[in-house]
């Protein structure tokens, strides 16, 4: 964990909710728009949804068809894009995994280069869906990154279920949890997201940036939720562009009123790291 500390700087984080269509290029012209927005804005970093190369509601395959490996032309035009920013960029997108299966991946960019890489874990076999039928679980915990001084950790939509995953990110020194997502809409289902991402928040102490996919399928509702559970940025469910700034000197004061990294009594959950 990050020892207390006032003096690293406030860092502005923006949340890009849209609603994924089924064209690549339209999908990557959206992106490659929000991160100018968000650049001109001066965040530092740019979370978007889940699966942001391609969607189709109609079209269950759609992952296996359009899923394309982290050098085709979608990465291409998001790297191109990234060049020359120190804004970092986050969201999903499907990558073949050679066995008639995808990937569901959660990449990072930042000045031209990929600087992360993280393989979903926890696939959406609930609620009478099955990721899992076109999408390979990954199996291990990426290593954190660092965001203008912030150590940042990724899970992706229903890790958030998964309160361990996030417990070993901030035992391993997240400041900040992202959560790019495509939260399906149902009964009680934006109460879940919201019961979830705050309590991700809250028991470990550390901001929650979690951006939902918006649409016909998807309730949107991305929010950041601060170390002591209180949301300071929130979209309803429409294209948005909004924004926060994450302190550090709030993740310390939370710390310190509430040491329950500090307090708790069982060891780190025993899951693998990738390097």
């Amino acid at each position: 964990m990050n020892p207390p500390s006032s003096t690293r700087p406030v860092v502005r984080v923006a949340l890009g909710q849209f609603a994924v269509g089924r064209e690549w290029q339209d999908n990557a012209a959206t992106v490659v728009r929000l991160m100018r927005e968000a650049g001109a804005a001066g965040a530092k970093l740019l979370v978007l949804p889940e699966g942001i190369l391609a969607r189709d509601i109609a079209d269950p395959d759609i992952v296996l068809k359009t899923a394309q490996p982290l050098d085709g032309p979608f990465m291409q035009e998001v790297l191109a894009a990234s060049r020359g920013s120190d804004l970092a960029v986050m969201g999903c997108i499907h990558v073949p995994a050679g066995n008639g299966r995808v990937f569901n991946t959660l990449v990072t960019v930042r000045d031209g280069a990929i600087i992360g890489a993280y393989r979903k874990l926890h696939l959406y076999d609930a609620f009478r869906v099955k990721e899992s039928t076109n999408v390979a679980p990954g199996d291990e915990i990426p290593p954190l990154i660092e965001v203008a001084g912030l150590k940042v950790g990724t899970m992706t939509c229903y890790d958030l279920r998964f309160p361990e995953m996030a417990r070993r990110l901030a035992l391993d020194g997240a400041d900040v949890i992202t959560a790019p997502s495509a939260w399906v809409r149902g009964l009680g289902k934006e109460a879940h997201w919201e019961v979830l991402v705050t309590a991700r928040a809250l028991e470990n102490t550390c901001y929650v940036v979690a951006t939902g996919e918006c649409g016909e399928r998807n309730i949107g509702a991305s929010m950041v939720v601060d170390p002591l559970g209180v949301a300071i940025a929130r979209a309803a469910e429409a294209p948005a562009l909004v924004f926060a700034d994450i302190d550090p000197a709030r993740i310390a004061h939370a710390r310190s009123v509430l040491p329950v990294l500090a307090n708790r009594r069982f060891t780190a959950p025993e899951l693998t790291r990738g390097e």
